[in-house]
């Protein structure tokens, strides 16, 4: 089976514990394609959603062979943790 492509959208939220705040991830959602993935980021960075800040990771899945592709991060909004490409 030849792999496909595979677009999520990680929202990302700020949590009390204890005496610190953490940033911690959110529920991610499988977007259509790029472009939906991109317009939610939009809406984070309008304020459009109340989350911390999300990142649209994109990568290549053989799930037949478990085996996935380079990780890109196409964009980013608000406050993230560092994923190098």
């Amino acid at each position: 089976m030849a792999a496909t492509e595979r677009i999520i959208f990680q929202p990302y939220v700020w949590r009390k514990s204890g005496r610190r705040t953490i940033l911690e991830s959110g529920a991610a959602v499988v977007c259509r394609d790029a472009e939906d993935a991109l317009r939610r980021i939009e809406k984070v960075s309008s304020g459009q959603l109340s989350v911390a800040g999300a990142q649209v990771v994109r990568m290549a899945v053989d799930e037949e062979a478990g085996d996935c592709g380079e990780l890109e991060v196409p964009g980013s909004a608000g406050d993230t943790p560092y994923i190098s490409e």
